[in-house]
C-alpha cells in the first residue's frame, strides 16, 4: 500500500488567492503596528518634552475673574 504525501490531511490547504489574501491581510496588519507604535513613542517623547519644558517656565499668574457690573436702576 501506497503511503499518502502529506497534502494537509488535517487541515485545508489554502487555495493561491486565500494565500495571497492572507499574505496580503498579515503584511497589512504588520505596517499598521509599527505605525501605531511610531505614533506611540513620538507622543510619549513630545509629551515628556512638553512636561520638562513647563516645569522650567515661570508660573504666569492669572487675573482674578471679576464680577460682571449689575445693571443701572
Amino acid at each position: 500500500m501506497k503511503s499518502l504525501p502529506d497534502m494537509g490531511l488535517f487541515k485545508p490547504v489554502p487555495s493561491r488567492t486565500e494565500a495571497k489574501t492572507d499574505m496580503t491581510s498579515r503584511v497589512a496588519r504588520q505596517i499598521v503596528g509599527l505605525e501605531e507604535a511610531a505614533r506611540s513613542a513620538k507622543t510619549e517623547r513630545l509629551r515628556a518634552a512638553r512636561l520638562a519644558q513647563e516645569s522650567k517656565a515661570p508660573a504666569v499668574p492669572t487675573k482674578p475673574v471679576r464680577k460682571p457690573k449689575s445693571p443701572a436702576r
